[in-house]
Formats: structure tokens, sequence, C-alpha cells
């Protein structure tokens, strides 16, 4: 993916890394959670899986948007300028 990327606005490596570093993390978790929730209860692991991944793509970006936000917000009236999101210099 980095490579489709036009060359003038590519991201530096350690920068990709962490970007897409954060996607794997997410997708590990919701696939340990998919297992540990298919063993406590008697359902189909995948059907667990379709519930786990509709709660994600929706109220779990809801909930990202808004921590986003309110990180903003916060970080934009206290003046943190290390804190601002996408900046990484």
């Amino acid at each position: 993916k980095r490579f489709k990327e036009p060359k003038e606005e590519r991201r530096p490596w350690r920068i990709w890394f962490y970007d897409t570093s954060k996607q794997a993390i997410g997708a590990l978790f919701i696939h340990f959670a998919n297992i540990f929730l298919s063993d406590l209860t008697e359902e189909d692991p995948c059907s667990l899986y379709l519930i786990n991944f509709l709660l994600d793509a929706t109220l779990g970006m809801l909930l990202i948007w808004l921590g986003v936000k309110v990180v903003s917000w916060i970080v934009q009236r206290q003046k943190y300028t290390y804190l601002v999101f996408g900046e990484y210099g």
C-alpha cells in the first residue's frame, strides 16, 4: 500500500509502520476476542465474528471519532503542540 502513495507524499517507513501497526493490533484484538467469546458460549465462531465486526465498524468507529474530537479539543485548548493528531515531526 505504501508504494501506491504518490512519491512526493509518501510517508517515511517509520510513520507508515506506526499507522499500519495500529490496524494490525486492532485486527488481532478482534480475532482473540472472537476466540475468547466463542469458548464462553455455544455460538458459532463465524456468527460471533460477524457481530464483532459490525460492532467495531459502527459503534467502534463512532467512539473513536468522538475520542479524537475530544482529545483534539483538549490539545488545542491546552496548546499541547506535541499531541496534535497526524503531526509526527
